[in-house]
């Protein structure tokens, strides 16, 4: 039976492994005489589970000495092998060692040595929070806002007959009603999520790897342009990078020990929980089957997690706890072309080879890359896929954590891309829970780093970094198309009873509605097409949120208003051509404002004998 010692110095333990065959004459006939027994000390992170002794010698000098003994072993007689622990990683110097020096620092720090993620935490949060309420409300998140504003069983049949599921609308619900709806509470209800996840993405990479990488990761994930933007709306994605995150978790607690199965409930509660957020959940499946798939080789016969009738019973739990809402996906499904008409699904581009670097691009920079300089645009989301790949491929640890966070990351991204060839759904928001395996995976590869290539490692993590702040810099840019609320408020200062608010486009309407202070209707311009066919909204998608009051909100042209209308506001896009071309003759234009792309336009309508119209006609 192979034996195994560890011993330690400063610089953290070496886990040494003898062969039951081999003698170990060339350590004992060094330092036989000395060396009583061996087992291991405790390091800053590891806890007291031996004794040294040594005749006439200091801890620190037989560290040296037995490192230096294990060292001669392997070289002379090859009987010993040394291999590092994961401590000896997390305490290792050389490697970057102003975080070595920090670590040291902090590991002295006594019972605050345990709190070393509360700065990271802290960083999170000031990333996410800062400029929170800088852009206004847009059509997604108003569509968010109108769904949370339902009784809970209307809100339950809207959201069927919406894209996504109804848990985000409830606890958005929920939480309206406890801190009200201004912009800071609705949008810090997702900036929290996003700090929780960067959190559990520390969790996970401890879990996996080592101290050091856990740091890495923290803040990598951190600063993560794709993060911070989608903890900064009022939609569910934040929030479904927390179920993934903890599901995830929850399968390597698993892994690692299978005959604990509240591990196992916990994962069944979290992957229900995902999938009555959102969708895409269903590829985190595809990740974690994926997963023990890769595990499964390894394993003895007998042994293999992926046959085991646990796993298989948790997956069955998981689909029945979705049944209450299976009916609702099945029939969402079958009206896929409502929701293409109505402009909810199927307005993407197709994909092109370009397609997966640029979405890289928009993780790192938010910005799709699309003018860069060629060798440049290829160059970085190459060289990020690259270390995934390699770091994963290297991986020799018994429970492969670089192979699960390269399927994390990999995975879903190709696989949207492969699918967007028919249906177009190739799109960051929809990812960028995924994406979160890539700054983790990073700080994974980088921790792995031999010695001597730590100055690569050191010039990578910079370039990383560096490209990140790019992409916090361009998301905390607000310019004029970021404030629709502009000309919503110049309508709510200026507007007088009897008015009269006109939009052209369904998204233009579902912001506008959150700014909305007046008691007008607001109605939805809908001209039916050249060729006869209505423009009008269907009841699914964001349809769902008006076509039931569709007789008071709809206006198919602007010449059957009621005969007693004096002003009207036309609320339009700014480009051209009008959307409300062409404008009736006998209107005339008092008042415009700009503002978030939108415009807002202010006509009379001069109508009848000149005596009776309204000011601003004479």
């Amino acid at each position: 039976m192979d034996q195994e010692a560890l011993t330690s110095d400063h610089h953290g333990p070496i886990a040494v492994r003898r062969d039951e065959n081999q003698r170990p004459e060339p350590v004992q006939a060094q330092y036989g005489a000395r060396l009583k027994s061996v087992e291991t000390i405790p390091t800053p992170h590891q806890p007291l589970r031996g004794v040294v002794m040594l005749q006439g010698r200091s801890e620190s000098v037989l560290g040296v000495a037995w490192r230096r003994a294990a060292a001669l072993g392997v070289r002379e007689s090859g009987g010993i092998e040394v291999r590092r622990s994961v401590v000896e990683q997390d305490d290792k110097v050389g490697f970057f060692p102003a975080v070595s020096r920090l670590s040291a620092a902090w590991a002295g720090a006594g019972w605050l040595s345990r709190l070393w993620w509360v700065p990271i935490l802290a960083l999170a949060m000031a990333v996410r929070f800062y400029g929170l309420t800088a852009a206004a409300i847009w059509g997604d998140e108003g569509s968010s806002l109108l769904l949370s504003e339902y009784a809970v069983d209307d809100l339950w049949f809207h959201a069927a007959h919406d894209v996504h599921p109804p848990l985000y609308f409830f606890m958005l619900r929920g939480w309206i009603g406890l801190f009200g709806d201004g912009i800071w509470s609705i949008r810090g209800m997702s900036a929290i999520p996003g700090v929780v996840a960067v959190g559990l993405g520390i969790w996970l990479t401890r879990l996996l790897s080592t101290y050091r990488a856990a740091v890495l990761a923290g803040v990598l994930l951190a600063l993560y342009p794709t993060a911070v933007r989608y903890s900064q709306e009022v939609r569910m994605y934040s929030l479904l990078a927390v179920w993934l995150l903890a599901a995830t978790l929850a399968l390597v607690y698993w892994v690692r020990r299978p005959e604990r199965t509240r591990y196992l409930a916990a994962y069944v509660l979290l992957m229900a929980a995902g999938f009555y957020t959102h969708y895409f959940m269903a590829l985190c499946v595809m990740v974690h089957w994926a997963y023990l798939g890769l595990l499964y080789s390894s394993q003895a016969p007998g042994r293999r997690l992926l046959l085991r009738p646990a796993w298989w019973c948790a997956n069955v739990l998981i689909v029945v706890l979705y049944l209450p809402w299976l009916p609702n996906l099945v029939d969402l499904v079958q009206h896929v072309e409502q929701l293409k008409t109505g402009g909810d699904i199927g307005w993407e581009d197709p994909v092109t080879l370009i397609s997966v670097p640029s979405m890289i691009w928009q993780f790192m920079l938010q910005d799709e890359g699309i003018g860069f300089w060629t060798p440049l645009f290829w160059s970085f989301p190459l060289l990020l896929i690259a270390v995934v790949g390699v770091t994963a491929w290297r991986d020799r640890e018994a429970h492969r954590p670089a192979g699960l966070l390269a399927l994390f990351f990999l995975l879903p991204l190709l696989l949207v891309y492969a699918v967007s060839f028919i249906s177009p759904v190739f799109i960051e928001r929809y990812l960028t829970a995924y994406a979160l395996g890539l700054p983790i995976m990073v700080a994974l590869a980088i921790d792995r780093l031999p010695k001597r290539l730590s100055r690569w490692g050191a010039a990578f993590l910079v370039l990383f970094i560096s490209v990140e702040l790019l992409g916090l810099k361009s998301n905390a840019t607000v310019d004029d198309r970021d404030n629709f609320n502009v000309p919503v408020e110049f309508v709510n200062r200026n507007y007088q009873e009897g008015d009269r608010i006109v939009l052209s486009d369904m998204l233009w309407y579902l912001s506008y509605v959150y700014y909305d202070q007046t008691d007008a209707q607001l109605q939805l311009y809908t001209p039916p097409k050249p060729d006869g066919t209505s423009t009008r909204p269907n009841a699914y998608g964001f349809g769902t949120l008006v076509d039931q009051d569709g007789g008071r909100i709809y206006l198919d042209s602007l010449s059957v208003l009621p005969a007693d209308t004096r002003r009207v506001w036309l609320i339009s896009s700014t480009d051209l051509p009008d959307d409300f071309a062409p404008i009736p003759t006998d209107w005339r234009e008092l008042l415009r404002q700009d503002g978030g792309g939108a415009r807002a336009r202010l006509f009379v309508l001069c109508r009848g004998p000149e005596p009776s119209q309204p000011e601003g006609c004479r």
